[in-house]
């Protein structure tokens, strides 16, 4: 049985923080006695990725999302449990493994700034000890794949941000990973710049055969190259399956679209949640779905009908507000 790319045992980390109440009084006391509490980042997760596999890691703001690629990054040591990254342990930051993996933050640059990024291909490829043809090689190969053209040649400085989240993402890839890290790696792009990283991304799996670990508060990243997602909230993992079957799971509704002929209210046959012009759309339990489309059909002229899972934005939503109810 092949060896996982990642696992992932029982992981955790805390943080020790300071704290205390507003005022000056209270700023005055806290030099001389300050108070202290944990907070559990990321509380005993578990997950296994395969060789090859793109997994959309999901989750709230603070839910321990970068803090765990941190860990596999090994930028951060775990306060407990084990991670384990192409047999490595990260937190020892071998050569050999550093080499193997690459970490992408969105709301992050690794470019100098005042220099032309074809400068920090050429940093990078002095610190990843990369022989000249196989640099030449990756280097052809990300300003083809990226469309970067004569981006390179210009200070970053001067980059609009989708063209600096492109010669980032080659930055991180002229050393040839085959375990990739991307935390948020379209934020603030427009839709057209998500895309191309989007494929970009899909792309690189499909030639390398590279794992993917990717974070993202945009789930069209998620639904276009992820078939797996694993969602934590508060440090724990709440679910970790296949994405087609997360709605099953979690929403035990389905969304009715209809366009009838003349005006009905409808309102009997479930919760209205849009209406726009002729066009209904219904929220029903699953198990009421065939009897009310029966209905719909039987007692009204249809003139389109559509039955889908809720949006997936909505099911995780959901997921989260479950979580709370704990």
């Amino acid at each position: 049985m092949e060896e996982p790319a990642v696992r992932v045992v029982d992981l955790r980390r805390t943080f020790t923080v300071p704290e205390r109440e507003a005022g000056l009084r209270a700023a005055v006391g806290s030099l001389f006695r300050r108070r202290h509490r944990e907070v559990r980042a990321v509380d005993g997760i578990s997950f296994d990725i395969a060789p090859g596999e793109i997994v959309g890691f999901l989750g709230p703001n603070g839910a321990g999302k970068t803090t765990t690629l941190k860990m596999l990054a090994g930028l951060l040591h775990p306060t407990g449990g084990e991670a384990r990254v192409l047999g490595e342990v990260p937190s020892r930051r071998r050569p050999g493994y550093l080499r193997r993996m690459s970490l992408v933050m969105g709301n992050r640059n690794q470019l100098h700034w005042d220099l032309p990024a074809a400068d920090s291909f050429e940093l990078n490829r002095a610190i990843y000890q990369i022989p000249w043809p196989d640099f030449r090689r990756n280097r052809a190969e990300l300003v083809e794949l990226l469309e970067l053209g004569d981006l390179v040649t210009k200070p970053v400085r001067n980059l609009s941000l989708g063209e600096r989240m492109k010669v980032e993402l080659a930055a991180a890839l002229l050393h040839g990973p085959r375990v990739l890290f991307l935390d948020e790696p379209t934020l603030g792009l427009d839709i057209t710049m998500q895309r191309r990283i989007r494929a970009f991304v899909a792309d690189y799996n499909r030639r390398y055969s590279a794992s993917v670990l990717l974070t993202s508060h945009y789930m069209a990243d998620v639904e276009a190259l992820c078939k797996r997602v694993i969602v934590i909230d508060r440090g724990r993992i709440r679910f970790d399956g296949d994405l087609a079957t997360l709605a099953t799971d979690v929403a035990a509704y389905k969304e009715l679209g209809v366009t009838i002929e003349g005006d009905a209210d409808l309102g009997d046959l479930g919760e209205v949640i849009a209406r726009e012009g002729d066009r209904v759309t219904l929220r029903v339990p699953k198990s009421q779905a065939p009897l009310v489309t029966a209905r719909l059909l039987a007692e009204h002229t249809v003139l389109d009908l559509t039955v889908e899972d809720p949006p997936i934005d909505d099911v995780i939503e959901l997921l989260f507000k479950r979580g709370d109810d704990r």
